[in-house]
């Protein structure tokens, strides 16, 4: 009797092979936060001391077209907090490199875009918990959504989103520079003109006006408007829009880049 040919699985299963080889991957990005919660409280220290800081020390000296300044502030605050949160993904993913442990998932039986498809999953439920910790540390100093609760809730969809997207763009930078301290500055210094020179903390109209054409457009300030006009209430549909614009951009440029990129550091 002839043996049975073996036919190459098809285009469903190979997705399905991909998407639990995503999860495993997510679930053990997952689990080094819980053997390592300094991890996750440093990452949170960080956006609680920028709220404490520009509320109670510039908030005062800051014009906002908001009933207050924590209003105008938080939608900014979670922006910058997945932004900068994204930075995990690449310092994480370059320890993998660094010690190793990229060749040995290329010896597994495994999907190549697990690795950096699990590792951004992982750190965007991170930053959900993140997120829905910012929301509450904003209610403790004033701040309430205005629009209701659907609005609320896309807000904060949108906000870990747009980090999800900025996590493959930080996965490129690493896969590119190579080693941890490298990603740790490489990650960082290209984020701070982006948030700092958006809307996230003052007016884009209180600026240059060479700065202000530059700040207007850029996705920071894109998705930190759409996330005011769903927290405080107004014309949302142009706002929103133009941050899934750029959000879609994002990922369609860096995600092709990022695994061509690992599958030759790899």
């Amino acid at each position: 009797m002839s043996a049975m040919p073996v036919t190459a699985p098809g285009a469903r299963q190979r997705f399905a092979w991909t998407v639990s080889d995503t999860l495993v991957m997510a679930r053990r990005n997952l689990l080094r936060y819980l053997r390592l919660p300094n991890l996750l409280v440093f990452s949170t220290v960080q956006p609680v001391m920028f709220v404490l800081l520009f509320t109670y020390v510039f908030g005062g000296a800051i014009d906002v077209p908001a009933d207050s300044y924590i209003d105008y502030l938080i939608p900014g605050i979670f922006v910058q907090t997945v932004v900068f949160g994204a930075t995990q993904t690449g310092v994480g993913l370059a320890e993998d490199l660094s010690r190793g442990m990229v060749d040995r998932f290329r010896s597994l039986p495994m999907a190549r875009s697990a690795v950096l498809a699990g590792r951004t999953l992982g750190d965007t439920v991170r930053n959900v918990f993140v997120v829905l910790l910012m929301t509450g540390v904003g209610a403790l100093v004033g701040f309430r959504f205005h629009a209701g609760l659907l609005p609320a809730v896309g807000a904060l969809a949108l906000a870990v989103l747009f980090g999800l997207a900025f996590c493959w763009v930080q996965a490129f930078i690493v896969l590119s520079v190579g080693n941890v301290e490298a990603a740790q500055a490489a990650g960082f210094i290209w984020l701070f003109p982006l948030v700092f020179a958006s809307s996230a903390f003052v007016p884009v109209a209180s600026m240059p006006g060479w700065l202000q054409a530059f700040a207007e457009v850029q996705p920071i300030s894109v998705t930190i408007d759409a996330l005011r006009a769903l927290c405080l209430g107004g014309p949302t549909a142009t706002h929103v829009w133009r941050a899934l614009a750029w959000v879609a951009v994002i990922l369609l440029v860096f995600v092709p880049l990022s695994v061509r990129r690992y599958r030759r550091v790899a």
